[in-house]
């Protein structure tokens, strides 16, 4: 069992099960059945999930080590970009699950790096989530940081918590965006009718704050690079649908019908840089656009859409 210390830093309305689980990476369910076994304290005593801790107080999370599950491990190719004894940096492609779901019990990123690592994943992310920090969507390709060790997974967390982790993504959006450059600062929360969707709403939401840059005027299409302030779900697909751009291909955000010349959203998570929770180094990786997208992409420069 891991013993984790934090001061508390939220607003006094937020819950305390929410504030933790998106501390911890873990599902607020999670945390309610570790608040349940009496495993998070508030100095010294048991938090309760309807607490209201003030600013400074010491909360104390003990993880219950992982417990055997039936994930298993499987020989499914991985694009790592690179690797060492803390971390990995793995390409996604397009059409991966992150990890285990309803609907999507195997063949999912965890799935395969089990296989590559075997034990040697960072467990605070459960037993169907080992060694994730953060995600991207089935949809989405491109970069993703996996943690070897609770070390690692405590830094980089810590990181994106702190909005010092570079992320950066290129899309393709469908229309022509006012300004050439700018920033959507909205908050994001649950859709107030539609609790699959996310939205930008001043309801029970948080602050999100996207950068974005028109890289191409194309015909029909801006071609766009966006840097993430913050990592809300689904934040860069809502932001540019918000401004009545959405990403070219999202069903979900954007028209109902597919995208010619596309299968699903074209949004690619292009780079990402951290400081290496061991060696203190920044370090960047960059990776190519897949071919999906540069497809795409010289389908409009061709007019062959």
């Amino acid at each position: 069992m891991q013993k984790i210390t934090m001061s508390w830093s939220w607003e006094p309305t937020i819950r305390p099960d929410k504030a933790l689980a998106e501390a911890l990476e873990v599902t607020r369910s999670t945390v309610q059945k570790w608040m349940a076994e009496g495993l998070v304290t508030i100095d010294g005593k048991p938090l309760t999930k309807n607490a209201h801790p003030k600013y400074g107080d010491e909360i104390t999370v003990c993880v219950p080590d992982p417990v055997d599950c039936e994930v298993v491990a499987q020989d499914i190719p991985l694009d790592i970009v690179y690797e060492d004894a803390d971390l990995l940096v793995v390409n996604k492609p397009k059409g991966m699950v992150v990890h285990p779901a309803a609907g999507h019990a195997d063949g999912t990123l965890v799935n395969a790096l089990l296989a590559h690592c075997g034990e040697s994943l960072s467990g605070i992310g459960g037993v169907t989530r080992p060694g994730i920090v953060h995600r991207i969507d089935k949809d989405t390709s491109g970069l993703l940081m996996v943690a070897k060790n609770d070390l690692a997974h405590q830094s980089l967390a810590a990181q994106i918590k702190e909005h010092s982790f570079t992320r950066i993504y290129e899309t393709v959006v469908v229309g022509h965006l006012r300004q050439q450059s700018g920033t959507v600062d909205a908050p994001i929360g649950r859709h107030p009718t539609d609790r699959k969707k996310m939205a930008v709403t001043a309801k029970n939401s948080r602050r999100a704050v996207s950068h974005y840059e028109v890289l191409e005027r194309l015909d029909g299409y801006d071609y766009v690079r966006v840097k993430l302030e913050t990592g809300r779900t689904h934040q860069i697909r809502v932001h540019l649908s918000s401004l009545g751009h959405p990403v070219a291909g999202d069903t979900v955000y954007g028209s109902s019908k597919p995208t010619a010349g596309l299968d699903g959203q074209c949004l690619h998570a292009r780079t990402v840089g951290f400081v290496h929770p061991r060696t203190g180094e920044y370090l960047e990786f960059t990776s190519e656009l897949p071919p999906y997208f540069t497809a795409f992409l010289n389908k409009i420069r061709k007019g062959s859409l």
